[in-house]
């Protein structure tokens, strides 16, 4: 689908209108490569809005890592994995000591399930 109007209509029937574009005239982006999005024209845009900045759209290192980790396992963790325990343990070394036990999260609705989790733990309230 390469045409903005046909592509517009079909988001506007199938994406939720809570996920706004934001833009008065959007624009048909068809790729990012470091801190540049391409639009479907061809323009070369810097984003500046898309919280890339710290390592860019595709960054090939960020590509590569995420390559080989989902060449061994996807994220599950409901087994023992050696390289959540070892990240985690990393991340947890550069926190104050009281912040020494962490749990990773994908999603703002992933945290928001943990919250209710952790609450029922600590009250026993399973309600």
């Amino acid at each position: 689908m390469d045409d903005l109007s046909e592509l517009l209509d079909a988001r506007n029937q199938h994406i939720s209108k809570a996920l706004s574009i934001g833009h008065g005239k959007p624009l048909h982006i068809v790729r990012g490569e470091m801190q540049y999005l391409y639009a479907a024209d061809g323009t070369q845009y810097l984003d500046l809005v898309n919280n890339v900045c710290h390592v860019g759209h595709c960054h090939p290192k960020v590509v590569a890592a995420g390559q080989k980790q989902m060449s061994k396992l996807s994220t599950n963790t409901r087994y023992v994995f050696n390289g959540l325990t070892e990240y985690v343990s990393r991340i947890s070394a550069t926190l104050p000591d009281e912040l020494c036990v962490g749990f990773l999260l994908n999603s703002g609705s992933e945290a928001n399930e943990l919250a209710v989790r952790l609450a029922r733990a600590h009250t026993g309230n399973h309600d």
